[in-house]
């Protein structure tokens, strides 16, 4: 190996013959980059090859690698029990019983009520429960139907319990039922396999057919519905798309109907809604009504007046809704009312919202807005003691008490423009009810002699 004081000697001595060619503004650079030259010739020359390790301890391909295994994580012991709903049990009562405190139930509740359905909850329903060892819950499953399950169980991230829905992919078919009551149509709708049906009708007639005195044996009837199928095993009934029922002195028809603007709701044969609906919504969570309409003494300034709408009295920046669709024609600070949105509503309604925090980022004049839809949040602006909504119902021109406002009703009707599409659709659920070649809905125990077999259409 070469001595590095030779290096030095030999490199500087063919540097001499150079340097009188070299000006100083040219010797720093060169000599920079000479230092770095031999830094670097010097490491190669010292380096140890074979002395390098990576992060793992390695220094060559030729290592043996071991690979170490972490110990088995320790899984708690999970007790599975599968029960039947009894007769007068609940899922509060279930919970309940499983260990789940009051507030743990109310908050599966709200979210059952907001997403999911425990549509069928009923005495003999199967449900799953599992507990871990120390006694707690580790999840609950109910098994709405072949098809669904519902599981509320523990999130790992927030320890939370939340509800979770489990659905199989199903077929959708459509099947029509048509015989004729002997005993009453409740033991009829069972006798064909199709016992579920009964509380649709029963919701879509409530207000027409006294189903007691009305339905007596000889009472014909007419249903189209969806059906869910696994394969070629029948899971559970689906949406009611019509049904007719001929009584004694009348026929009473409901048809399922989706407009162009994708609201759905059951019509007679001549467009007029079954069900009545709500005309406006109420505008935000509120605690109680701290000032109602009418006369009464102002707040701050102490004297008689009257006032023409009534104050909500909610947390600041609770949301407020629009109580109805409509286009929004004013919003911006109103004196005494502070912010304020007005909103237009059909037959000559209109809603105002008062002391408004801050606005919905997208609302703005003339949007159209639905039912529903947030626009502003709660405050204390303009003339305030606290936070509140003061909410307004004006009718062709004059305030009206929003309370009874908020308890109307209507009932809808299809209109002009629907009308043609409407008829068109009822009149091909007429065909699938009318056509004898339709495969009619059945079971083994069929006692009133329609029994068919059910295919998909």
């Amino acid at each position: 190996m070469i001595a590095p004081k030779k290096i030095f000697q030999m490199f500087f001595s063919r540097l001499r013959p150079l340097k009188q060619k070299i000006s100083p503004a040219h010797l720093l650079p060169l000599l920079a980059g000479t230092l770095v030259v031999v830094f670097f010739t010097i490491t190669l020359l010292l380096s140890d090859p074979g002395s390098y390790t990576d992060e793992l301890g390695f220094t060559g391909d030729n290592d043996v690698v071991v690979i170490e295994e972490s110990p088995p994580v320790k899984q708690p012991l999970v007790t599975v029990t599968r029960e039947k709903i009894k007769p007068g049990e609940s899922l509060y009562t279930i919970l309940s019983d499983k260990g789940l405190s009051p507030n743990e139930i109310d908050g599966i509740t709200k979210q059952l009520k907001g997403n999911f359905s425990l549509r069928g909850f009923r005495p003999g329903q199967s449900y799953e429960t599992a507990k871990n060892s120390d006694g707690t819950l580790h999840h609950f499953s109910y098994f709405q139907d072949k098809a669904t399950t519902i599981h509320i169980e523990q999130n790992e991230e927030t320890s939370q319990l939340v509800v979770r829905r489990d659905v199989k992919e199903f077929d959708t078919r459509i099947a029509s039922l048509e015989g004729t009551v002997t005993n009453n149509l409740s033991s009829s709708l069972k006798s064909n396999g199709r016992p579920n049906l009964m509380g649709g009708i029963k919701n879509l007639f409530s207000s027409r057919v006294n189903f007691r005195n009305d339905i007596n044996p000889g009472t014909k009837y007419k249903i189209l519905f969806e059906e869910k199928w696994l394969m070629n095993e029948f899971i559970s009934t689906g949406k009611i798309l019509a049904v007719e029922l001929s009584l004694a002195n009348r026929t009473c028809k409901a048809y399922l109907y989706t407009d162009n603007k994708g609201k759905s709701g059951y019509f007679d044969e001549h467009g007029n809604a079954l069900e009545r609906t709500s005309l406006f919504i109420t505008p935000c969570n509120y605690s109680h009504i701290s000032s109602s309409f009418g006369y009464r003494i102002h707040p701050l300034k102490r004297t008689r007046h009257f006032h023409g709408g009534i104050d909500l009295a909610a947390a600041s920046g609770t949301p407020v809704r629009a109580v109805a669709d409509g286009r929004i024609i004013f919003k911006g600070t109103k004196g005494g009312a502070g912010n304020m949105i007005t909103v237009a509503h059909s037959d000559h309604y209109y809603s105002q919202y008062l002391h408004l925090s801050r606005y919905a980022m997208r609302s703005g004049n003339s949007t159209k807005i639905n039912q529903g839809q947030i626009i502003g949040y709660v405050g204390s602006t303009g003339s305030s003691t606290g936070p509140h909504l003061d909410f307004r119902i004006i009718h062709n021109g004059k305030p009206m008490n929003p309370i009874a406002a908020l308890g109307s009703s209507t009932s809808r009707t299809i209109s002009h423009a629907e009308r043609g599409n409407f008829f068109a659709s009822i009149s091909a659920m007429k065909a699938q009810l009318d056509n004898n070649r339709m495969l009619v809905a059945s079971s083994s125990a069929n006692r009133s002699g329609n029994r068919r077999n059910l295919v998909a259409i």
